[in-house]
């Protein structure tokens, strides 16, 4: 055989090959639905995270388990935006544009939510977040599984307000969207319900904040005005740590200037000594020493699958286990993974919650929860102390702000519109 022939045979034969590698590569990939795992694993939000990426993978392991999805098998695809906000949109796209994912689950904070929302919108994906936020946002492509503000922070100041007899209020926050719309809305709610100028403070720190010294000082000093006073925190990630041990640096119980908390649940209270923050509090939708058989299930779940007794479980993961769930329901409904057929099919959706019921998917991309109060307990759990009495719709839009009170959000046909006005009777924009 000639030099050229021989070359020529060779080169058919890499292409053939090629081919046929090209060819598996696409079967493989036909048989298989991408999941994106969208959270930081390091930075300063790794140490709330990390865990919510290790529960994602939980999810699509017992999913594969029971037979994939559709007849295939998920795939998790986990990037790490390293708590850097701009990051969190690149990943973004990479995981729509490059790996295909059918769904993304994550971020954690509001200002790498509010990073991503263009590019899931512009790109017609779905994404899955399962963290307590400020409400003020619906849009077409995002399942808002965590509280918005009536789910958690009105009723933590209710009860404060009824139960504990607080008159004074310190507002305390990391310096980004979530606090200060948050603690936009608690001043108008607490204005409106009487409470004057003068007996509110309100503080911003940057993330990973760690000389407390003098806010804590501040926040002493506020509270020995004769008049009961309450800390509302929404002070995000790593921060915490130094905020509640100058708590116990500085003598301040929680019989004195109860704390409650909004971003604070066991796994940040895993890496400190709980003992100077006992009574102190936290509002979520889930705590790990919640009583139901659905409970007991997913925490032995979560420690075999984890190999470790000692971790703990929390609300945002919950909030992943009922927006996994629901997406799965919601594929399974429409026959498809298509983002268009999954957003019409998930509405009305109900799945089992971690508390002993069912939460839905509502035409506002929020989802129905219960509403607890915790009080942290020396092993650094939490004992609920107050509940709703059953399940609260999510509000994305608050009646507390003169921009807001008249918006509604519905996704379904005919409406299909984030930011409808019922005062005029016109849909604002994309609801975004």
């Amino acid at each position: 055989m000639g030099i050229t022939k021989r070359l020529r045979t060779t080169a058919l034969a890499s292409a053939a090959a090629a081919l046929l590698m090209g060819a598996a590569a696409a079967q493989a990939a036909d048989d298989t639905i991408k999941v994106g795992v969208l959270h930081s694993l390091s930075g300063t939000m790794a140490i709330s995270e990390t865990t919510l990426k290790d529960v994602m993978l939980m999810l699509i392991e017992q999913q594969n388990a029971k037979g994939g999805l559709l007849g295939k098998k998920l795939e998790a695809v986990v990037v790490d935006p390293a708590s850097d906000w701009p990051l969190f949109a690149e990943k973004a796209r990479e995981l729509i544009e490059v790996q295909k994912v059918a769904a993304t689950f994550g971020c954690w904070t509001s200002v790498s939510r509010k990073s991503v929302l263009p590019v899931f919108e512009e790109l017609n994906s779905l994404l899955f977040y399962p963290v307590q936020y400020e409400g003020e946002e619906s849009s077409k492509n995002v399942f808002y599984t965590g509280a918005a503000p009536n789910q958690q922070a009105i009723p933590a100041v209710d009860y404060l307000m009824s139960q504990e007899g607080v008159e004074r209020w310190v507002l305390a926050g990391t310096d980004y969207v979530y606090p200060r719309t948050t603690n936009k809305i608690l001043e108008a709610y607490l204005k409106a319900k009487g409470v004057a100028a003068e007996d509110l403070m309100i503080n911003y720190t940057p993330f990973g904040h760690s000389d407390w010294q003098t806010i804590v000082a501040d926040i002493k000093k506020f509270g020995s005005a004769g008049k009961k006073t309450a800390v509302v925190s929404t002070i995000n990630g790593d921060a915490n740590v130094p905020f509640y041990k100058e708590l116990g640096n500085q003598g301040l119980k929680a019989e004195d200037i109860p704390v409650v908390a909004f971003s604070v649940g066991e796994e940040e209270l895993a890496g400190i000594d709980t003992a100077p923050l006992v009574g102190h509090l936290a509002a979520w939708n889930y705590f790990m020493s919640v009583d139901a058989e659905a409970n007991d299930e997913f925490i032995a779940a979560w420690h075999k699958f984890i190999k470790s007794e000692k971790r703990v479980t929390n609300d945002p993961m919950e909030a992943h286990y009922i927006g996994f769930n629901m997406w799965v329901k919601a594929v399974e409904k429409a026959g498809t993974t298509d983002p268009d057929a999954v957003i019409d099919a998930i509405v009305g959706v109900s799945v089992p919650n971690l508390t002993g019921g069912y939460s839905a998917m509502m035409p506002n991309h929020h989802i129905t929860k219960p509403v607890l109060l915790g009080e942290i307990q020396d092993d650094g759990q939490f004992e609920v102390v107050w509940e709703t009495p059953g399940l609260v719709m999510g509000d994305e839009w608050s009646d507390y702000l003169p921009d807001s009170k008249d918006l509604i959000s519905d996704w379904r046909a005919p409406l299909r519109c984030g930011n409808f006005n019922v005062a005029t009777g016109s849909c604002g924009g994309k609801g975004s």
